[in-house]
């Protein structure tokens, strides 16, 4: 509430000039003493996490999952639709309602969601309900990762509170590997159920922690508008749309009719609210900043490297599928991805320069390049251990480009104003979603394309005519002669073994494939920016340079 002069106060504390909220729906950022600050700090670290499980979990045990429930592949696909839908909307909506009701509510709405979601998990309650569940997850794991970097913010100094935006974003990605990394504990003998009590457990103690901790208040204005109830529903209906034809894409093909209708029908229903939304007064999107030059380019760069970074979430994890690998064997794979994803954080906040913003990403984009091209030597007697330096520079890449990606956005919209922050976090948000599932569905289309044709070039010399190919078949067969008393019936099985095997090569020359394609696009786009880095610091030129003064100015306002 305020004070007769229009001065935020709690109680009976009425909060100073430099404790004021930055913005409607941001708490207030008062003096705390030292041991509430640490806790806060804390408790932002376990929400960060907490909200990366949200989805690491699934991605984890995606498979698990689909065997549990007895899901077929299109429907175990709707599943991960139904959350990054909500999650990747959900963030301009929650904006809205922490600047329309405070942060409060915001709170307790975005907790009891989380609870609801995992608390209905817990039941065999079947596959509607799983999707509900799921979609409840994406909104809950997006009103997480922004309680995150709230409570780090109260955690840390005045100077350092840009930090706890980077280390909430950071923790998140954490999580994914993590999640990989303690799983095969969670699913011992097939049963999924220790999943969603661990699930339902950590929300439950982070309701707790937000409950016992409260963050201090913040000022409320009218945020809706008349106008938001149609444009946002017809924007989030086509990423809905848009979400589905990528995964589900590549589960049916992308021949498949009613996937062109989607795509038709998402282009058209995001146009239509785009057209709005650049007509309105008080737009909930600034749509002629988000297709302005600046802006297109930051969004292309933020989603090309999630696509280039598709060469670990796909590529690795297909390759050790195809050989063998399962989840009990990738344990220590997976918690070397995990400290390698927190180096990168680190490594991202302490060497983060506003002078020079483009240089992790450029940093990263020529790991990512080096990573892929030493990983196209790959054969079916690759193991986990062949792939751990590769890897874990991988997901070092993942987070490090992160820091200067969203300084940079960010700075640009608060040059615009604090109504461009929630543009800023759409362009953002749909970058890293959308660029994650296109990376995703367009590897796995590559794949399957060039599984073929090394198929079809293998079969072209696996003949019976071929001496060597029929002493293989013999040699198989001889296996099942114990089993199987049919002297034919044995051949064939031998044969199809080496069909198999076949198969396996095929698959595994596919994946060098795609390692070698992700190599080539990333020394393309590493060359690109490499040059235009260097022509701006041969000529002095900071393109941030205005978007760095109004930053200066609002902390030196915030000080005083």
């Amino acid at each position: 509430m305020t004070d007769g002069q229009g001065r935020l106060r709690d109680g009976d504390y009425i909060f100073k000039t430099h404790e004021q909220p930055f913005m409607p729906g941001s708490p207030a950022t008062p003096d705390h003493p030292t041991l509430r600050r640490v806790a806060y700090l804390l408790i932002g670290v376990y929400l960060g996490l907490v909200g990366g499980f949200q989805n690491g979990l699934l991605i984890a045990n995606l498979t698990s999952l689909q065997g549990s429930l007895a899901l077929t592949p299109v429907e175990s696909g709707w599943v991960t639709v139904a959350y990054n839908l909500t999650n990747a909307c959900m963030s301009m909506l929650l904006f809205k309602a922490r600047q329309q009701f405070g942060i409060q509510r915001f709170v307790r709405v975005a907790m009891a969601c989380l609870l609801l979601a995992n608390f209905v998990q817990l039941f065999d309650a079947g596959y509607a309900m799983e999707l509900i569940a799921r979609g409840v997850s994406g909104i809950a794991a997006s009103g997480l990762s922004v309680l995150a970097i709230f409570y780090l913010m109260q955690g840390l100094p005045p100077k350092a509170r840009l930090v706890g935006l980077l280390l909430g974003i950071g923790l998140a990605q954490v999580a994914l590997p993590l999640a990989r990394a303690v799983s095969p504990q969670l699913l011992v003998g097939g049963d999924i159920v220790p999943l969603f009590q661990l699930q339902f457990a950590l929300s439950l103690v982070a309701f707790g922690l937000v409950n016992i901790l409260t963050l201090p208040p913040g000022q409320t204005v009218a945020a809706f508008e008349k106008l938001d109830l149609l444009t946002f529903p017809m924007f989030a209906s086509g990423i809905a749309l848009l979400c589905a034809f990528l995964v589900q894409g590549r589960i049916q093909w992308w021949t498949t009719p009613w996937l062109g209708a989607a795509l038709a029908a998402a282009i058209v229903l995001i146009g239509m609210a785009f057209l709005i939304e650049s007509n309105r007064k008080n737009p909930m999107l600034q749509i002629g900043w988000m297709t302005s030059r600046e802006i297109v380019s930051f969004a292309l760069v933020g989603a090309m490297v999630r696509v280039l970074l598709s060469e670990q979430n796909f590529g690795a994890s297909g390759l050790l599928a195809t050989v063998g690998m399962n989840n009990d064997q990738l344990t220590s794979y997976y918690w070397i991805l995990t400290g390698a994803t927190f180096l990168g954080m680190v490594v991202s906040i302490v060497r983060l320069n506003p002078q020079d913003l483009r240089r992790p990403v450029i940093g990263a984009i020529a790991i990512i390049a080096v990573a892929a091209l030493l990983d196209t030597h790959a054969s079916t007697q690759t193991r986990p251990v062949n792939l751990y330096w590769t890897q874990a520079a991988m997901a070092f890449a993942a987070v490090y480009f992160m820091g200067g990606a969203i300084m940079e956005g960010l700075l640009r919209a608060l040059s615009k104003g604090p109504a461009y922050i929630i543009s800023f976090s759409a362009v953002f948000g749909l970058s890293q979603t959308l660029g994650g599932l296109f990376g995703v569905a367009a590897l796995s289309a590559y794949h399957t394309l060039r599984t073929k044709a090394h198929l079809m070039a293998i079969g072209d010399s696996v003949t019976l005519t071929n001496p060597i190919v029929a002493q293989a078949v013999q040699q198989r067969a001889a296996a099942y002669t114990g089993t199987i008393g049919d002297a034919a019936l044995s051949q064939a099985s031998g044969a199809g073994q080496l069909v198999q095997q076949a198969s396996r090569e095929a698959a595994v020359q596919a994946y060098n494939d795609v390692f070698l394609l992700i190599g080539i696009l990333a020394s393309l786009v590493f060359a690109a920016m490499f040059v235009q880095w260097l022509y701006n610091r041969h000529h002095g030129i900071n393109p941030l340079a205005s978007e760095l003064q109004a930053l200066q100015a609002m902390m030196s306002r915030s000080d005083s």
